[in-house]
């Protein structure tokens, strides 16, 4: 039994794929939840919609994305009636995100109550990084009272881009130093060493790090006590601004990078400055990863921004050069697997993400399959 249906919920979405080994045999996207138009009136709908369409048999697994699984949830994680609970208490941690997965797994475990069931946390891939990594200088009592610590994110693109790598290098993974770019409308960087994490761009919660399409990135703290102050703001409409009207959407009035590098084709000086300032956020993480790991062997971009575009590519590695790290124009141009030149010190690499099959292998994983 290697059928594995994944399952990506979101508050008014579900993505899916079914999976027979690393085969896809079906996927889709069921979308606007709830809404008027919309595909499905409630997720129950949803899910039963989908599941009368698709083949089930031998079905060995149901995995689930969970975005935040806290300190607790450190590696994929069988789904009883106590791990329902606990991820239903951190959402406090991701009330954007973790709301939609507990409906699908209360509606997966409804549906396919004779199925196992097996939550695979984003954050999970991250618990490897030293507490030096993790911990900020806060009050101690508060952050253990409250959870206040790095985390991290997009953990299991992460963690299936660096193994890749590894094997595009034709190294073990064990023995591999990568830098791993995930650029899409959200965006985090990670140091992995030896196939293990040392270090992630995202915090305690998918805010910080990276300019991403609506989201902030890193800010000065104080900007939050500032507007509240000086510009009358609730904390419920700074979270809205710097979460969804920031990034470059908040720098461009746009959030699809194909659009902002049409801008900056044409010559907008907003478009050129946000770009600019995408592209630097990311050779800082860059260079300070270079210092975490000492020793990198490849520098791999992934995801739809990482994967597709040759400008984001170029910019963020520009004037690197002194380190090793050099892209080939032509190479590049073509997206192909490696854009570096031979013999280049640092390898720098385009490899696909696939999210969706590392959560049925770590299903499996989690089940002994």
């Amino acid at each position: 039994m290697t059928r594995v249906l994944v399952l990506n919920c979101g508050s008014s979405s579900v993505r899916y794929r079914l999976y027979d080994g690393s085969d896809v045999l079906a996927k889709g996207l069921v979308q606007r939840i709830g809404e008027s138009g919309g595909d499905a009136a409630d997720h129950d709908e949803a899910l039963r919609t989908l599941m009368d369409r698709l083949d089930l048999s031998g079905l060995a697994a149901v995995g689930h994305r969970v975005v935040h699984g806290g300190e607790r949830f450190t590696t994929s994680t069988v789904i009883t009636d106590e791990v329902v609970a606990a991820v239903e208490e951190l959402i406090p941690l991701a009330p954007l995100h973790n709301p939609g997965a507990l409906t699908g797994i209360r509606v997966a475990r409804k549906l396919l109550p004779e199925v196992p069931q097996v939550a695979v946390f984003d954050t999970a891939f991250h618990s490897t990084i030293p507490p030096e990594g993790v911990l900020w200088a806060v009050d101690r009592d508060l952050a253990e009272r409250y959870g206040l610590r790095r985390y991290g994110f997009h953990g299991t693109s992460h963690a299936y881009v660096s193994r890749e790598t590894a094997r595009v290098l034709g190294t073990p993974a064990a023995e591999t130093n990568v830098i791993t770019l995930h650029l899409g409308n959200g965006a985090s960087a990670a140091a992995v060493r030896g196939g293990r994490c040392v270090a992630t761009s995202m915090g305690m919660t998918p805010l910080s790090g990276l300019v991403m399409g609506t989201r902030s990135g890193d800010i000065d703290p104080s900007l939050v006590f500032h507007l509240h102050r000086e510009a009358g703001m609730s904390l419920d409409e700074i979270e809205e601004s710097l979460t969804r009207h920031g990034g470059m959407l908040g720098l461009t009035g746009a959030n699809d990078m194909r659009e902002v590098q049409e801008r900056v084709t044409s010559g907008d000086p907003d478009a050129v400055l946000a770009f600019a300032v995408y592209t630097r956020r990311l050779r800082e993480y860059v260079g300070a990863y270079l210092a975490v790991l000492g020793r990198v062997d490849a520098i791999t971009f992934t995801a739809g921004v990482g994967e597709n575009s040759p400008e984001v590519r170029a910019a963020a590695l520009s004037g690197l050069e002194p380190l090793g790290i050099r892209i080939d124009e032509a190479r590049n141009r073509a997206n192909a697997l490696i854009i570096s030149p031979p013999g280049a010190p640092i390898t720098v690499c385009v490899v696909p993400t696939e999210e969706e099959l590392e959560i049925a292998d770590e299903s499996r994983r989690a089940l002994s399959l």
